[in-house]
């Protein structure tokens, strides 16, 4: 039985990870090939905004989860101290009395490998299968694989594999300043965003991608024009504009769903509602809405909070909140009497736009017969008393 391992830190796993595993199988076809996270690597230290152990697992088996003939195994992440390979080895050895093992590394493995922990062992029981990290590394390869057969008797094979030139701790670095996406499988980033590992942020463009696919095709256009929006007026006001831009893209992403599909979410995120909130759609899904931004997507308590309150308003709103409300009310999109006097007002005083766009919502629902919310007669009001006492 021959047996591939690869073992690595994965963190976090990423695309060059992958696509190393597939170039390893395709080369040796083994009949199995273990994929081993490290619970804690013996040669380096882990970031201190790494996710704990059996989350790099989870992360690990969501990389590659598509590569037919790899699994992933958590006998490094169960077992306590350092993962030494070797025990490893010798545990597997147990497991598959008589197997052939080859052990799948990069260049940086192979050239510090007398450094291992019982390195002898380990070139005595496996065969060395090594991959560039980086584009012209062949030449080193050959000549560190000769000078370990020389003097140890060791045995390598060259896996051909072009290299993805990134590192684990690249990524890191590229996911805290809202990059790095296309150097990881979406599972994996996804799951990193949704925990927010490592001080991710996530990228834009990823984040609309997701978010759009949640909407009805007609709406895509409002939340392109309340992103917009909300990020200039956080420009002009002194607020985040990445915050300001992830509410705009979230404010509506469960806009589309029915009374129905609204309280099983609240039900789901244990969200509790009054009589008028539990027959009206239009002001759950604020409440929903944030909610699944939360939970799928990470977003902050600000950025929580105002895609909460971006349908009703509020009394003494933060910034952002505002700006989403209003971004909202009068993105480029918005056509109706008094939008024109409104959108100035934004620019000019926040506060005031906030009264007026409130008064203006209390009278259109007004003039449907309609009794407004709670929470908007008691923001009407306390921002009346906050403009007229200036």
């Amino acid at each position: 039985m021959r047996i591939a391992i690869y073992g690595g830190s994965f963190n976090p796993p990423h695309c060059g990870h992958v696509e190393a595993a597939a170039a390893v199988l395709d080369r040796l076809k083994p009949d199995k090939m273990l994929v081993i996270p490290a619970s804690i690597p013996p040669h380096k230290e882990l970031d201190i905004e790494s996710p704990e152990p059996t989350e790099r697992l989870l992360l690990t088996q969501l990389a590659f989860s598509d590569i037919e003939g790899a699994e992933v195994s958590d006998i490094e992440i169960m077992r306590e101290g350092k993962s030494y390979s070797a025990d490893t080895l010798e545990q597997l050895m147990k497991l598959y009395p008589g197997a052939e093992f080859y052990f799948a590394m990069g260049t940086d493995m192979l050239l510090s490998f007398e450094q291992w922990y019982r390195f002898r062992f380990l070139l005595e029981n496996m065969t060395l299968a090594v991959f560039c990290r980086n584009e012209g590394e062949d030449a080193s390869i050959a000549e560190h694989a000769e000078y370990l057969e020389r003097e140890y008797g060791a045995k390598c094979v060259l896996i051909p594999h072009e290299a993805l030139p990134i590192s684990s701790s690249d990524i890191r670095e590229l996911l805290r300043r809202r990059m790095g996406a296309s150097y990881l499988p979406d599972k994996v980033y996804a799951r990193i965003i949704e925990n927010r590992d490592y001080g991710a942020k996530p990228e834009l463009y990823w984040l609309r991608e997701k978010a759009h696919a949640m909407l009805k095709p007609n709406r895509i256009a409002h939340v392109v024009g309340c992103e917009a929006e909300a990020v200039q007026l956080a420009r002009k006001w002194g607020e985040d504009p990445e915050n300001a831009a992830e509410a705009g893209i979230l404010h509506d992403i469960t806009k589309k769903l029915v009374l129905y599909d609204q309280l099983i979410l609240c039900q789901k995120y244990g969200i509790i509602n009054d009589n008028a909130e539990e027959h009206n759609f239009k002001l759950l899904h604020a409440k929903t809405g944030a909610a699944v931004a939360r939970a799928q997507f990470g977003v902050s308590d600000e950025v929580y909070n105002a895609i909460r309150w971006h349908t009703t308003g509020k009394p003494d709103m933060t910034l952002l909140e505002k700006i989403i409300y209003m971004a909202d009310y009068i993105e480029p999109n918005r056509d109706f009497p008094g939008v024109e006097k409104l959108r100035e007002l934004a620019y000019e005083d926040l506060d005031k736009a906030m009264a007026l766009g409130l008064e203006m919502s209390l009278e259109d629902i007004r003039s449907y017969g309609q009794e407004p919310y709670k929470d908007t007669v008691q923001a009407y009001e306390w921002y009346s008393r906050l403009v007229s006492g200036r």
